[in-house]
This record gives structure tokens, C-alpha cells and sequence, in this order.
């Protein structure tokens, strides 16, 4: 993700206050550990331990978020002003992707379905992963997608 960009015209006028991309980078490390060390160490809860700390964030915006609270009070202040601010919905929409799998792989746990339920988590933790370690956020960047195919389609008719 990169600076905000400027709100196309079909977006509605309440556009939310950007963020400081670093929350959300420090989310994806925190989760790709957690659910390495899930895995490696046969640790079933944590899946959806993560999964409801995923949905909050999503759901309810960064205050909700376990990770993205700790990282407002206590990192942040710490830290310099950020390069840039991003757009919130980008990432909140990555985070609600991955409580979908997260949640997935729950039910998984309780149907008995121990591989699907490890591969929902590896693929949740290789692209948290990928995000936290290059800044290539695939859920932020399907959002993105979506909104230009809705704002394309939106204008062509």
C-alpha cells in the first residue's frame, strides 16, 4: 500500500481517517508467528483466538483490534511521524478475509478435518507473512480490485 489516494467521485463523502500503515504491518507479523507457531506446535486454540482478534479489528475498526490498540498506545508514541498515511478499508477488509479462514479452519478443528483446517491456516499465515515482511498485502489489494470493478461498473452505466 502507498499514500492515500484522493476519493474517486463515486465514493461517498465520509472517506475514514487514514492510518498509520505500521499497525497494520505489526498485525500481519504478530499473526503470521502466531499461527507458525500454531502449527509447528499443534496449538489448535490460537486459531481462533486470532480469528476473533481478526473480526474485531475488521469488524469494529483498529481500537478493537488486540494488536492494533497495543500498537496506538504503546508503539506508536514511540515511533516518528509515519512516510505516509494509508486508507483503513484496504486493510480491514484483508483482516475480515482472514477471520473467514481463521473461522474456517475452526469448524474444520471441530468436524474433524485437521489438514483442511492447517492448510486454511498456512495460506492465512503465508500471506500475513508475505504482507508484514514485503508490504504486498493481497487482501488489500483485492479490495482495491473490487472497488475499481464496482467504480467501473458504476460509470459505465
Amino acid at each position: 500500500m502507498g499514500p492515500v489516494a484522493a476519493p474517486s467521485p463515486n465514493q461517498s463523502e465520509r472517506t475514514p481517517a487514514p492510518i498509520d500503515p505500521r499497525g497494520p504491518r505489526l498485525n500481519q507479523s504478530v499473526l503470521a508467528v502466531a499461527m507458525l507457531a500454531a502449527f509447528v506446535f499443534n496449538i489448535r486454540w490460537l486459531v481462533p483466538a486470532f480469528g476473533l482478534i481478526l473480526l474485531a479489528g475488521a469488524a469494529f475498526g483498529p481500537r478493537y483490534g488486540l494488536v492494533l490498540r497495543l500498537y496506538a498506545e504503546f508503539i506508536r508514541p514511540r515511533l516518528k511521524a509515519p512516510a505516509y498515511l494509508e486508507d483503513p478499508r484496504p486493510p480491514r477488509f484483508a483482516a475480515a478475509i482472514g477471520a473467514v479462514f481463521l473461522v474456517a479452519a475452526s469448524l474444520a478443528f471441530l468436524g474433524d478435518l485437521g489438514f483442511v483446517a492447517w492448510l486454511l491456516v498456512l495460506i492465512v499465515t503465508a500471506l500475513a507473512g508475505l504482507a508484514a515482511t514485503t508490504g504486498v498485502c493481497v487482501g488489500c489489494e483485492l479490495y482495491l480490485m473490487i472497488v475499481k470493478r464496482r467504480d467501473l461498473g458504476a460509470s459505465t452505466t
